[in-house]
C-alpha cells in the first residue's frame, strides 16, 4: 500500500514540530512547509519574528531528515484575512482572524497548494483529534488536553477540509508534546509558545489596527448618557472589556466594563460591572455564515456550544432559520457576546461547525 504523503504546516513552534516528528515515526512520507503569510514591512510596533521562525522550522526538518519548503501565501493572506479583519473593525464588529486563518489559509490555499503537488493531507500542531466515524466520514474531536483544546478555532472548516486534515498531537497533553520534542532532540523543544495574531507574530492587536485604521475619537458615556471620558476609536475596544478603557473605577472601587459601541455617534458605552449589568448578558443570539464540518444541521435540536475560545461547552437549543442562519438559545446567560465573533457547535466531543454572531438579544431588553 502506498504511503500517505503528508504536508505539515510548520510554524517554527514546538507543537507543529512535534506533530511532524510523530508522523515521521509513524512511517508517513512527510514534508515540512512554512507558510509565509506576513512580513512586518511597515515596522508595526512589536516583534514579528518570521525569519527566526523559518530558521527554527528548517532546523527541525533537518533534524528529522525531511524536505522543507517556504510557501509564499502573502497575497492570499492579505486579501482573505487582513482585509477581512480591518473591514470588520471598521464596521464596528469584532472579527476573529485566527478562525478564518484556519479555513481560508491553512486548510484553504495551503491545502490546495499541497493537493496540487500530490500530498494526500495536511497536518498541523492543533490540539484536536481527527477520526473516521461509523459512516466512514472524518470528523474533528476535542483534544485530550482540556486546557489546550483548539477545536474552537477549527469551527468554520468545511467537510472537504476536514477530510484532509490531520492532528498528530491531539491525543497528548502539552507536557507530553514537550517530551516528544526532547525525545527527538528537536532544537526548539524549549521554545516559548507564540501569543500573537495568526502567523503575524507577537504584535498587539491595538498596534496592528493603529497602523492601518485612522483614529476616530468619540465620547465615553454611561448608560444614562453622562460623558465620562474620550476614546481614540471604537475599533480599539470590544464588548466585555474591563481593562484599558481609560476611565478610573468609581467611588466604590467597582470596575467599568464596555457594554455597547455606537458606531453612528462614535459613543463607547460603559457601565459598572454587576451581576445584572444591562446589555452585558444574553440568552439568545442569531448566527450567520453557518459552516458545518460534516452533514448540515437542518432541524431544531439540543446540542452544545462554546461562546468563545476557552469557554466551557454549554447546552443550547439550535434552531435553523435558513439561508445560512440560525437562532441559538443558551440554557445559561452568556457574558459579552460580540457580533463578528465565532460560536462553535458540538455534539459531545465532536465539533459540528460554527457561525458568526450577527445579532445579540440581551436579557434586559
Amino acid at each position: 500500500m502506498k504511503k500517505e504523503r503528508i504536508l505539515v504546516a510548520m510554524s517554527g513552534g514546538v507543537d507543529s514540530s512535534a506533530a511532524a516528528a510523530l508522523l515521521v515515526e509513524q512511517g508517513y512520507e512527510v514534508t515540512g512547509a512554512y507558510m509565509k503569510n506576513w512580513v512586518n514591512e511597515i515596522n508595526i510596533l512589536g516583534d514579528c519574528p518570521w525569519q527566526q521562525d523559518v530558521a527554527d522550522a528548517r532546523a527541525v526538518a533537518d533534524t528529522l531528515g525531511i524536505p522543507f519548503e517556504v510557501v509564499n501565501l502573502m497575497e492570499d493572506y492579505k486579501s482573505r484575512i487582513v482585509e477581512y479583519l480591518l473591514q470588520g473593525y471598521e464596521e464596528g464588529i469584532t472579527p476573529n482572524p485566527d478562525v478564518m486563518c484556519n479555513r481560508e489559509i491553512k486548510f484553504g490555499v495551503f491545502r490546495e497548494w499541497a493537493k496540487s503537488r500530490g500530498f494526500t493531507s495536511v497536518a498541523t500542531g492543533h490540539y484536536a483529534r481527527s477520526a473516521v466515524n461509523a459512516d466512514g466520514c472524518r470528523e474533528i474531536l476535542t483534544g485530550r488536553d482540556p486546557n489546550k483544546d483548539q477545536t474552537y478555532f477549527l469551527a468554520m472548516m468545511k467537510p472537504e477540509q476536514v477530510a484532509d486534515a490531520r492532528f498528530p498531537i491531539g491525543e497528548l497533553l502539552k507536557p507530553e508534546v514537550r517530551e516528544v520534542a526532547r525525545r527527538f532532540n528537536l532544537p526548539n523543544a524549549e521554545k516559548k509558545d507564540s501569543q500573537g495574531i495568526c502567523f503575524i507574530g507577537e504584535v498587539k492587536m491595538s498596534d496592528f489596527l493603529a497602523a492601518y485604521l485612522p483614529d476616530e475619537p468619540g465620547k465615553i458615556v454611561g448608560l444614562d448618557g453622562e460623558v465620562l471620558g474620550e476614546h481614540r476609536g471604537l475599533h480599539y475596544y470590544t464588548l466585555g472589556q474591563r481593562k484599558g478603557i481609560g476611565v478610573a473605577s468609581n467611588l466604590y472601587k467597582k470596575n467599568y466594563v464596555v457594554v455597547e459601541k455606537r458606531k453612528a455617534s462614535r459613543e463607547l458605552v460603559i457601565a459598572i460591572e454587576e451581576p445584572d449589568t444591562p446589555r452585558l448578558f444574553a440568552s439568545a443570539c442569531t448566527l450567520g455564515s453557518l459552516s458545518f464540518t460534516g452533514v448540515a444541521i437542518t432541524e431544531p435540536r439540543d446540542m452544545l456550544a462554546r461562546a468563545r475560545y476557552r469557554a466551557p461547552s454549554e447546552p443550547i437549543r439550535f434552531i435553523p432559520l435558513g439561508e445560512g442562519r440560525a437562532r441559538v438559545e443558551w440554557q445559561s446567560p452568556q457574558r459579552a457576546l460580540a457580533c463578528g465573533q465565532i460560536c462553535a457547535l458540538y455534539d459531545g466531543e465532536v465539533l459540528r461547525g460554527g457561525g458568526i454572531y450577527t445579532e445579540i438579544f440581551h436579557d434586559d431588553f
